[in-house]
């Protein structure tokens, strides 16, 4: 299987591209592989697909914005899958149906005699609603990605009519009004002479067909209540906020239309010991007095279980220790891992408030001592320890 390309290479701009110049760039893209210009060609098909997933996403500003900083992982749900992956030329005519005809390209039959395999095809294709759901995800299930299964309420096609919305099952009856086509021609005489419209037919909603003897267990609309198990991959180093679509999970379209898409959001749930910064993470070490005078052994609690450093002697409060390669992956925009945050140990050193007699009078046999006091060491920031 070919890799994905990358959205602003598929379409030839750059991420500082505008929304004009990203729209101006697919139409380009559109006219030279649209299927009327290229009967019969595969690879131009499949680069007429690619176009439109490109410009599905960067066309829309949430879309465009998680793509930019997610990649693929933001937009299609898992490594290596993109945003709308058009799996028809009629799924790419029904979504972007109107923006071509505001082209003049509904299906290039002015430019080429035999007409449009799909131009003529004006039925409005449903789209079902999307769903919007929060996955709670600690940072050891970010750390390896992890696979979900959760049970969810939504609309779901009628077992009855088969989502069709008719007593018996069919397709319905050809629209009076528009004859089929689903949609409407109206002329009206402007400044520049007779002006002619299209718009959705009112009597069938852009369908080209009506259903006159409407299904009784879900009155016409082909959808009814229900509810659906899903299973979905999350890759590793995702971040809460990021929303993930899982496609066609949503809820049905009515009458036999293209389901909607399942919106994950990720919620990335407090760890006890750990704090995530970026990729890196960050422990909060106290040590006792001894232990950062004398040197000696401590755990540190990492994701993948508990692990012994070695302190050195005369450890001074706000040293900042790095454990490399202990925190959380770092991925591309192809959900592709190319590396591996940190572990940050920032130590601290516990001072008593209470002592007992004894222990006061051996901390006041020290106060005299020339190694007690501080030497000519200046302190360092908190980023001088960082990245000193």
């Amino acid at each position: 299987m070919a890799e994905k390309r990358d959205y602003y290479e598929v379409l030839g701009v750059n991420k500082n591209a505008t929304a004009e110049e990203i729209k101006k760039a697919y139409r380009k893209k559109a006219i030279q592989y649209h299927p009327d210009k290229n009967p019969g060609d595969k690879e131009a098909e499949e680069k007429f697909k690619e176009a439109a997933e490109a410009y599905e996403v960067l066309s829309n500003p949430d879309k465009k914005a998680r793509y930019d900083q997610f990649g693929f992982a933001g937009v299609g749900g898992a490594a290596g899958q993109g945003g709308a992956t058009f799996t028809n030329m009629e799924d790419i005519f029904s979504q972007f149906g109107d923006l071509f005809e505001s082209w003049g390209m509904g299906g290039f039959s002015d430019m080429f005699s035999g007409g449009s395999r799909y131009g003529d095809r004006r039925q409005r294709v449903n789209r079902g609603t999307d769903l919007r759901v929060k996955v709670h995800m600690t940072l050891e299930e970010i750390n390896t990605g992890v696979e979900k299964k959760i049970k969810v309420k939504k609309l779901v096609p009628c077992e009855h009519c088969h989502g069709k919305g008719s007593a018996d099952g069919s397709d319905g009856e050809t629209c009076p009004t528009c004859h089929g086509t689903g949609r409407v021609i109206r002329q009206q005489r402007g400044i520049f002479g007779m002006m002619q419209t299209q718009s959705p037919c009112p009597t069938c909603n852009g369908e080209g067909k009506v259903i006159k003897n409407k299904c009784p267990y879900c009155s016409g609309e082909g959808v009814v209540s229900g509810e659906e198990t899903i299973s979905f991959k999350i890759p590793a180093g995702v971040t809460g906020g990021m929303q993930i679509p899982i496609q066609g999970k949503g809820n049905a379209a009515p009458h036999g239309g293209v389901n909607g898409d399942l919106l994950v959001l990720i919620e990335e749930e407090e760890h006890k010991d750990l704090e995530r910064h970026g990729n890196d993470l960050v422990y909060n070490l106290l040590l006792d007095m001894p232990t950062a005078v004398l040197g000696g052994q401590v755990q540190i609690p990492t994701l993948t279980g508990d692990v012994k450093i070695t302190i050195t002697p005369g450890t001074q409060p706000g040293k900042i220790l790095r454990m490399r390669g202990k925190g959380l992956p770092i991925i591309d925009q192809y959900a592709r891992q190319y590396g591996t945050g940190d572990l940050l140990i920032n130590v601290g050193v516990y001072i008593p408030e209470h002592l007992s007699k004894d222990e006061k009078k051996l901390i006041e046999q020290l106060q005299t001592s020339p190694n007690i006091e501080p030497g000519g060491k200046e302190k360092k920031s908190f980023f001088q320890n960082l990245f000193g």
